[in-house]
């Protein structure tokens, strides 16, 4: 059977927002991975205006449930890169994707904007819980 509905769980990571005019730092929300094997966050673009901005991705983790020991994750713990899941200008109405691996129970993305000094900017994203250890996954999600 090809349910991929009742093995994910999708949770709000950064939430949809009015532009973004500045450089300032998109923060998602703190996704717990307990009960889940795997997590990917999807990185979603709407119009990026200005003709000089870059978006770099930051993925953290740590075993507070408010990440107060976050650190960045290793590289050995992402599926993808943080560079491949970072955007230019160029990149209007895309999505991309990085996977987490890790030991710790909690993670957080972070989308850092440079360079966009006159433009708007649309960013969100969704966790993606994914290989759970109990089926199915809630609907809707909780």
């Amino acid at each position: 059977m090809r349910d991929l509905m009742n093995s994910i769980h999708p949770l709000r990571a950064i939430s949809p927002q009015a532009a973004v005019t500045d450089n300032t730092a998109l923060v998602s929300q703190i996704i717990d991975v307990r009960g889940y094997d795997s997590l990917t966050f999807v990185i979603l673009s709407g119009g990026l205006t200005d003709p000089n901005a870059t978006f770099s991705v930051l993925v953290e983790h740590g075993s507070d449930s408010g990440l107060s020991d976050a650190a960045a994750v290793a590289d050995d713990d992402l599926l993808g890169t943080e560079a491949l899941a970072g955007m230019t200008y160029a990149d209007d109405n895309e999505t991309r994707k990085i996977g987490y691996v890790g030991s710790k129970r909690y993670v957080r993305l972070t989308v850092t904007p440079s360079g966009n000094d006159s433009g708007n900017v649309f960013v969100s994203a969704v966790a993606v819980l994914g290989h759970p250890r109990m089926f199915p996954t809630p609907n809707p999600p909780v």
